[in-house]
């Protein structure tokens, strides 16, 4: 598996506490989210947070800062798929 070097100078963050409140700045959208599954972007891919009774309980885009509540069971980074253009780009330089 390929590993990847992100950014360090990121403004996204995780704070999760006790498993039932998160923290997470560096938010662009939150694309989906109901009682068991919430999807958000984040400068470093899309960030998927599965458990159960989850609700969003602060949302600030403009700040990209989301608080979260509830049973969380899993975190998963998805990585963003890279544009044509980027993966020719990347070809080239091996």
């Amino acid at each position: 598996m390929e590993e990847k070097n992100y950014p360090a100078n990121s403004s996204h963050k995780l704070s999760l506490t006790g498993r039932n409140k998160g923290n997470f700045t560096g938010i662009k959208d939150v694309i989906s989210f109901d009682n068991d599954q919430v999807m958000m972007l984040t400068e470093l891919g899309k960030l998927s947070i599965s458990g159960k009774e989850l609700h969003v309980s602060r949302l600030n885009l403009d700040k990209g800062e989301v608080d979260l509540e509830g049973s969380v069971s899993k975190i998963e980074y998805q990585d963003m798929k890279p544009t044509v253009e980027e993966s020719l780009f990347q070809r080239l330089f091996r």
